[in-house]
């Protein structure tokens, strides 16, 4: 289905009156009601009815523009095509909502606010598919206040154009948080008066590619020399985008990482570590005085730039590796009464925070910062597992649901074999729409505060790169954390996903996208899950007890006990709960009960490689059977097969022959570079 049979296959529909259902909208409308009647030509003007202040039409302005409209002043409304006018009680509009309604004659676009007019023309321009907009009566209103995007610009590189290019098509899908990784190990991304050598040194790097600096001794350069790669956004540059996404109805979000993921400022600036060596430490030193007054001044600029009420100050991942021998540190610990690094982490975040909140502002931080209590305003990023939304809400924190499982968009989004390099794992665009928070807000829907996907950009080199991981899977977020409503989810008497209706709108928003010249990814070639999947093998092993010679790892059990013989195979992700993880020891070594001596012809097991997560395919495969579970026969080595297909994560070991056995025992120990070893299940025939 090409992109000029997509276009006309709505324009019939809008001319041939198709149900509300197939209208092209995401996100999806909280209310459609189609109506009769001719299509209406895209209107190139937008007037106002009534006098609304000065500062409101400026505030349309832009949005009006950027959409391809001209907006003008008060016009008479009865002979104006498209007209803004405010809500009344009779249109029943939410704060934020809007009311758009379109007949033969004209467009209406009501609202309380200047957020929900610009909802209205963006919901309005997506109408226009081709040209006109068919009549309709829409009642709309977001579902949560935060509809985030991050973009990871410390690993590689982006331009101040590329931003607000991205920042003109998440406002037209309503998103309003812009979310920018602006700090990392890879390179310091904003400029701070204060430390000139953040922007000197440590933003500047001598490998282009994240994964050559990574494995190349993770240097830094000075700016201007030979080979330097990296860049850095001015505060003016900065400050000028922040009003350039303000005017479309997008916040930009900064985060500036810490306490770990710092080695870029502990190498320009070494005396803010523990040991005050440059290029051995990547969490800031918690016992220095130092240290507070380094992040207080870096704060007081980042907070001078960016309005945001939030601002985000990573908090994931720190390893404290120098603070359980440090002197400072275990100085800190005694004189505030801290039991272990974990409260000195602690220690650090309500320090960072009460700072913020003195300054008018509030601390938003990833889900490691709940490991001790948090300052009574603070925001929690949930990514790493969805269980820890519990802790959040039992400390009294808002939530920005962000699972990695789901929102994550570094991870493939088709099947490997098909796209460039990125960060393992496979995050196809219904696995991403498929997230429901609802349940688990029901009774507190208050403290779901929004829904994010997150592009981390250590497998993304390029601007084309990041477009293509982001849509139309941003889409898929936009549309999520548009229509979630926690407090409406007990009295929902439809199902609220639908993942087919979904993907035709996707795919015409997409092929208008890529039009624009965003070089989206092309939805229509998609090959989807691997089939496997969809077909469970029916084999001697299944249903048969399995005996771990090594254990399973905790963090990846899939089934646990029963994962190897359920006859159920893996997807295109390691993560999906069906590839079973081992890191411990010989890795995989497990026995099979077969349940009596059978002739055996054939053992086979798939294994998974991603080498960014450090999962590799072993080494080798062995096979051995037993009649008694006590003495084995080695039957061979099995080998990698020959047929599969380039470039897959997934390659199959298999061993065949002729042999009896009741037990067979399968072992795959890691190579030279060990990591984790993965497999889904053991196909005994």
């Amino acid at each position: 289905m090409n992109r000029i049979f997509l276009m006309l296959l709505f324009c019939l529909g809008s001319a041939m009156g198709v149900t509300a259902d197939d209208l092209p909208l995401i996100p999806e409308p909280k209310r459609v009601v189609a109506s009769a009647g001719a299509p209406l030509r895209m209107p190139s003007e937008v007037s106002v009815a009534g006098a609304l202040p000065a500062d409101t039409l400026d505030a349309l302005r832009p949005m009006a523009t950027e959409l391809g409209m001209r907006l003008s002043g008060e016009a008479d409304t009865a002979r104006a095509t498209c007209v803004i006018l405010p809500a009344t009680a009779a249109d029943s509009i939410p704060p934020s909502g809007y009311r758009l309604r379109v007949t033969p004659q004209g467009v209406r676009i009501a609202a309380h606010t200047v957020e929900g007019w610009r909802y209205g023309l963006a919901t309005l321009w997506q109408l226009a598919v081709c040209g006109d907009v068919r009549p309709v009566d829409i009642l709309d209103y977001p579902g949560l206040e935060w509809r985030g995007v991050m973009l990871d610009v410390s690993r590689h590189f982006v331009s101040m154009d590329f931003l607000r290019k991205q920042v003109d098509v998440l406002a037209r899908y309503k998103v309003n948080r812009f979310h920018l990784h602006l700090t990392d190990a890879a390179g310091w991304r904003i400029e701070i008066k204060r430390y000139p050598r953040l922007t000197q040194f440590a933003a500047w790097r001598p490998n282009r590619l994240w994964k050559d600096w990574w494995n190349k001794g993770r240097l830094y350069s000075e700016e201007g020399s030979d080979s330097a790669y990296g860049g850095y956004y001015t505060q003016e540059e900065l400050r000028a985008l922040v009003r350039y996404a303000a005017d479309r109805g997008v916040t930009i979000v900064p985060e500036i990482e810490m306490p770990g993921h710092s080695e870029e400022v502990l190498t320009a600036y070494p005396a803010l570590s523990c040991t005050h060596e440059p290029y051995k430490q990547a969490d800031f030193c918690a016992g220095n005085d130092s240290t507070f007054a380094f992040l207080e001044g870096v704060l007081t600029e980042v907070m001078d730039i960016f309005p945001s009420p939030y601002i985000h100050i990573g908090g994931d991942e720190a390893a404290k590796a120098s603070w359980p021998s440090c002197p400072r540190c275990q100085a800190r610990m005694a004189h505030e009464g801290l039991h272990d690094v974990e409260e000195l982490q602690g220690y650090f975040v309500r320090r960072i925070g009460a700072f913020l909140r003195a300054h008018g502002r509030h601390l938003l931080g990833w889900d490691e910062i709940l490991s001790d209590s948090l300052p009574a305003d603070a925001a929690v990023m949930v990514w790493r597992d969805t269980a820890w939304v519990d802790d959040a809400v039992a400390q009294g924190k808002r939530v920005v649901l962000s699972p990695g499982a789901f929102f994550y968009l570094d991870a493939y989004q088709d099947a490997p074999f098909t796209q460039p390099e990125a960060n393992g794992g496979y995050r196809p665009l219904d696995q991403v729409y498929n997230f429901d928070a609802e349940p688990m807000f029901a009774s507190c829907p208050e403290m779901l505060m929004g829904i994010q996907g997150n592009l981390w950009c250590e497998w993304i080199p390029t601007e084309a790169d990041v477009e293509r991981m982001l849509y139309p899977r941003a889409l898929a977020v936009a549309e999520q954390a548009w229509t979630t409503e926690p407090a409406r989810y007990t009295s929902r008497t439809t199902p609220r996903k639908d993942y087919a209706a979904f993907r035709r709108r996707a795919l015409v928003q997409n092929e208008r996208l890529r039009a624009a010249g965003v070089q989206a990814f092309d939805l229509k070639t998609e090959v989807g899950h691997r089939p496997e999947v969809s077909q469970p093998v029916d084999h001697l092993a299944k249903g048969c007890a399995v005996t771990y010679n090594a254990p399973f790892s905790p963090y990846y059990p899939a089934a646990r006990e029963a994962t190897l013989t359920d006859g159920l195979r893996g997807d295109w992700s390691y993560s999906d709960g069906r590839w079973q993880g081992f890191i411990a020891g010989p890795r995989l070594d497990v026995t099979v009960d077969l349940g009596s001596v059978k002739d055996i012809s054939s053992v086979k097991a798939d294994f998974f490689d991603a080498p960014g997560a450090e999962i590799f395919w072993p080494s080798e495969v062995r096979v051995s059977v037993s009649a008694d579970g006590q003495v084995f026969t080695p039957l061979g080595t099995a080998a990698a097969s020959a047929d599969s297909i380039e470039r897959s994560p997934i390659r199959t070991w298999g061993w065949t022959g002729r042999a009896q056995g009741r037990y067979v025992r399968v072992q795959a120990p890691a190579g030279e570079k060990k990591g984790w070893i993965f497999t889904d299940e053991i196909v005994v025939r």
